[in-house]
């Protein structure tokens, strides 16, 4: 309800001082015949994502459409008052904490961030974010390579990891000495071949990167994985989804010693879908490793009179204290998107964020079973998957994906210049916005196609 300061009293002198008989008088120069919602058959006790949902639906002249694209970029509902607090002016227009006398509410933010995602992750130690997953991944890989002993260059890369992040590795990591080597998938379950691994010596990889789930989104058998490396004294590079960490085993149980770094895109967090970002990675470590750890880290402390701070830390790592010397050239964090995320994780919690991955394992695998059952339709992979799968059709997939799109569908990525092999293929993603109904409509488009014989 709305708070209105003024008595019947007030409002009538007012009326009266104005010469106006009631307050709809007041308006009377907006016509009557303007289009407005129908909220009068509202159903009573709904979600705020059902009502903004149903709100869009009967608003006039819009026809919402479904996104079923992924491919790390995830479409989330995110609580309204997210945004609403982020883009409050002391957040909105805030920089860097350099003095921490004047920045205690935002380094505070960045310190709760660091916190809730060292719980997510089960690791010790988390930054305060970099500039997206690929950025992040790089620097981990580099990370990995100072804490490393054994003196290697080798970097174990899946072929089944983002495309994007294998090009980003290859771009900036091309100037270094180091050895990218790819990780083949196997072509029944998607997942990595574990008997590639099995061929490396000892001491002769530097690091492994692991993604779980991987870009096609099958679930990886990590503890195997990570066993496995750790065994050839390699050091385990987790990327994941942050969501995914809420329902499968966080990096910091992977095997029987956890990962040694956990990296990612945070877009899942409370960021909204937008074009291209921008985004903000993560990137979490084991406490003794945290000197090599790229990029600003928050600490807390206690002044004179025992009352908690909160300051930038271990900063001579960073760029602009020891410039050439320093641990990496990353100085900056993407802190209004922590703050979304910071805000995001808190106002959903645990048991919210779990919630939030239950829904989409659970309408991921309702419309993988809705299309195994479609003819002229297969699901690539046997794995077990979440988020995304890959889904091939016997028709052609141009005249599919037009249908869809004339349906408002973003039917999903397709796969072929990724991965030539997969010919007639899409990534789908099902994420916890999409109803029964979205599921359905989805299926029906792809119907259109095989009845018209195309």
């Amino acid at each position: 309800m709305p708070f209105i300061p003024h008595t019947e009293n007030e409002i009538a002198e007012m009326l009266v001082a104005i010469g106006a008989n009631k307050i709809d008088d007041l308006f009377d120069e907006i016509p009557s015949e303007v289009p407005r919602a129908d909220i009068e058959k509202m159903c009573s006790g709904m979600s705020e994502q059902d009502i903004i949902r149903l709100s869009a639906e009967r608003a006039p002249n819009y026809q919402p459409g479904s996104c079923f694209i992924g491919a790390g970029a995830y479409e989330h509902f995110i609580p309204s008052a997210v945004w609403d607090i982020v883009t409050r002016g002391e957040f909105y227009t805030a920089y860097t904490p350099y003095q921490p006398e004047a920045s205690q509410g935002t380094l505070q933010v960045i310190y709760e961030y660091q916190t809730m995602m060292t719980e997510l992750m089960v690791m010790e130690v988390s930054n305060a974010s970099l500039y997206d997953g690929a950025s992040a991944l790089v620097e981990a890989v580099l990370m990995a390579l100072r804490i490393q002993k054994n003196n290697s260059k080798k970097i174990l890369v899946p072929h089944n990891l983002h495309p994007h992040y294998r090009d980003v590795l290859k771009s900036i990591l091309d100037y270094h000495p180091i050895e990218l080597i790819a990780w083949e998938y196997e072509k029944e379950t998607g997942c990595v071949n574990v008997s590639q691994l099995n061929q490396f010596a000892k001491d002769e990889l530097a690091a492994v990167i692991i993604s779980q789930p991987n870009f096609f989104g099958c679930v990886e058998e990590v503890d195997t994985l990570t066993n496995l490396a750790q065994e050839k004294n390699a050091l385990v590079v987790g990327v994941v989804n942050p969501i995914a960490m809420a329902l499968l085993k966080p990096p910091g149980q992977w095997g029987n010693n956890g990962a040694d770094i956990a990296c990612g895109e945070g877009q899942p967090l409370g960021v909204p879908l937008a074009g291209g970002g921008p985004y903000f990675g993560f990137l979490c470590c084991r406490k003794k490793d945290i000197r090599q750890l790229p990029g600003r880290i928050v600490g807390r402390t206690q002044d004179a009179k025992g009352r908690d701070g909160f300051v930038l830390t271990l900063q001579a790592r960073e760029q602009h204290i020891r410039r050439a010397k320093a641990t990496s050239n990353i100085c900056t964090n993407q802190g209004l998107l922590v703050t979304a995320a910071t805000i995001y994780m808190r106002m959903m919690g645990g048991g919210g964020l779990q919630s939030v991955a239950k829904k989409c394992h659970e309408n991921t695998e309702k419309l993988k079973q809705l299309l195994s059952e479609m003819d002229g339709v297969k699901i690539v992979f046997n794995s077990p998957t979440f988020h995304e799968f890959v889904v091939q059709f016997e028709n052609p997939l141009s005249d599919i994906v037009a249908v869809m799109k004339k349906n408002n569908i973003q039917p999903g990525l397709i796969l072929d210049a990724h991965y030539p092999e997969l010919t007639n293929s899409l990534l789908v993603c099902v994420t916890d916005t999409k109803t029964m109904q979205d599921l359905e409509k989805y299926c029906m488009s792809v119907r259109v196609k095989e009845k018209a014989g195309v």
